[in-house]
């Protein structure tokens, strides 16, 4: 039997997770659902280590992430064999990954959320609905009253009643599902007058999809897979806009388009404390196999590991050819056919430096993904269908071009900050990267409140942006920053008796809310920084 919440959470992704803390924090009941057996969504479920700006160790994100972000690396501290001067470090990478300061297996993360929702679901505030998604949902009078939720392990179906619904899919889902006005894919130029925006509006241009994938690397083992079915049609494909197959080393560099090649050397002898991850100076995508890296062995006592892991999340694996929004089962096995074609090239015609080709030594690891062939459990969807909002965020907000790199759009209604560059995948329209730099933002509070219906609130990527900022706005911090100002909100709002449009719109009523998010340690504003 399901409690009827105060608040229903649907999607258990890093913004649902921090909307259904944020809520049980303030005393809510919360049902918070997730569409597989992992709550964490791309920490977890699809496996992408967190993507953050330069200055995460010292400002910019809510203290509750900075909490998670800590419990990561006291997990490591706590279990792993770490060597004494790596677990001597505040600000340890148990990866040593390029691409951000902390780079971690998905099940380590997995475990700190479950710790951090632990206390309120033995408090009975919480109940977790695992494995469960959104088919259908019940809205009149701008009031979305129920969702209706069908349990994956056996098809049954249960309806959801609650006073304020939070849509934390990673797609969306609800805003479709109860009739809530929204945006897919690009807006035109006209709308917003956004420079990198289409002439037309391109609902079907979304950006690509990826299916995540862990690698070990064992020289003189064999660990080939199956030829996969779809391999000669991945094997000979080349984009457009790219400098050769998809399949292959050389791609192009996302902020200027010219073509790079890329190195890969399985378990480097580089000591992974001399690794430096700040995206500001260097992207760090140009060795692969050490970009994304989530367990490196020699931060262990020796013998402790025989391999690195690394995660691939990759130019070669990105998946552009069908939008994923209303394709969803076939555009998921096209990108999974990629990503397992990606694996086998490795295996079998990846050119190696000493002249030979193919890495048979790298093993797929299903014990690090949760998932009998060592693919995420899901895909990694950069872009959801987006709320038309009481505000929108526009370039004209961010782009370090049009602000210069101290810039700053400020909001009075300012909930939390991000910063990221502008970091557009390819998409289903055929478009190459789009890669600019950003300034640190501030996120509006009007972005997370819609036109007209009044009682649900986007907690994820779904919030007011457009297709060109969701490329700032879709990283990790910025959506469990999205999630807990959702939770936090919705219980506001019941607390007091007030809706999220006077929340939004009146001072006074905003100064209270604002109170709250700031004794939750909330960050509403950045110090003197500049972009990148």
């Amino acid at each position: 039997m399901i409690p009827e919440p105060d608040i229903l959470v649907v999607g258990g992704g890093l913004g649902g997770v921090a909307a259904a803390l944020a809520a049980c924090r303030a005393g809510r009941s919360v049902v918070l659902t997730e569409e597989t057996d992992w709550i964490g969504g791309q920490l977890t479920s699809q496996a992408v280590p967190p993507d953050e700006h330069p200055w995460v160790e010292q400002f910019g994100t809510t203290a509750a992430y900075r909490r998670l972000r800590e419990g990561i690396r006291q997990y490591y501290r706590q279990w792993y064999p770490l060597r004494a001067e790596a677990a001597a470090l505040t600000d340890l990478n148990p990866g040593a990954g390029r691409v951000s300061k902390l780079c971690h297996e998905p099940r380590v993360a997995l475990a700190v959320l479950e710790g951090m929702l632990a206390p309120h679901r033995a408090a009975g505030r919480l109940t977790v609905l695992t494995e469960h998604r959104p088919v259908a949902a019940e809205a009149d009078n701008d009031v979305v009253r129920a969702v209706t939720l069908e349990d994956l392990r056996d098809g049954s179906r249960r309806t959801v009643p609650a006073r304020y619904v939070l849509d934390a899919t990673e797609t969306g889902e609800l805003l479709h599902l109860a009739g809530v006005e929204h945006v897919n894919g690009a807006e035109s130029r006209a709308e917003f007058d956004e420079p990198h925006a289409p002439d037309q509006a391109q609902p079907g241009n979304q950006q690509g999809i990826t299916v995540c994938f862990a690698l070990s690397h064992h020289e003189g083992e064999d660990h080939t897979i199956d030829r996969p079915a779809d391999y000669d049609f991945w094997r000979d494909y080349k984009p457009d806009f790219w400098p050769g197959p998809l399949l292959g080393f050389e791609a192009p560099d996302p902020r200027t388009l010219e073509p790079v090649p890329r190195t890969f050397e399985p378990n480097p002898d580089l000591d992974p404390l001399a690794v430096s991850a700040d995206q500001s100076a260097d992207a760090g995508d140009k060795e692969l196999w050490g970009f994304r890296r989530i367990l490196a062995r020699k931060l262990h006592t020796d013998g402790a590991f025989d391999s690195d892991i690394t995660l691939v999340n990759w130019p070669l694996n990105d998946y552009w050819l069908k939008p994923y929004i209303g394709q969803e089962a076939e555009a998921l096995r096209e990108a999974r056919q990629l990503s397992l074609s990606v694996l086998y090239w490795l295996q079998t015609e990846a050119p190696r430096t000493d002249g030979g080709t193919g890495f048979p030594g790298l093993r797929p690891r299903p014990d690090v993904t949760g998932t009998p062939d060592g693919l995420a459990k899901a895909a990694y969807v950069r872009e959801s269908r987006r709320i038309k909002a009481v505000t929108t965020v526009t370039e004209h907000d961010v782009s370090i071009d049009l602000l210069g790199p101290y810039g700053r759009t400020r909001h009075r209604d300012s909930v939390g900050v991000g910063n990221y560059r502008i970091d557009l995948h390819p998409s289903t329209g055929g478009d190459g990267y789009v890669d600019i730099g950003s300034v640190p933002f501030e996120i509006p509070l009007g972005a997370l409140v819609p036109r007209r219906v009044r009682n649900l609130l986007p907690a994820g990527k779904n919030l007011g942006t457009t297709h060109i900022t969701n490329g700032c706005y879709r990283l990790h911090p910025v959506e469990w920053n999205v999630g807990e100002v959702a939770g936090a909100l919705a219980a506001h709002c019941l607390a007091e008796d007030v809706e999220p449009h006077q929340v939004q719109s009146e001072d006074k009523r905003f100064e209270e809310f604002a109170k709250v998010l700031d004794r939750d340690g909330v960050q509403r504003h950045w110090p003197d920084v500049r972009g990148y």
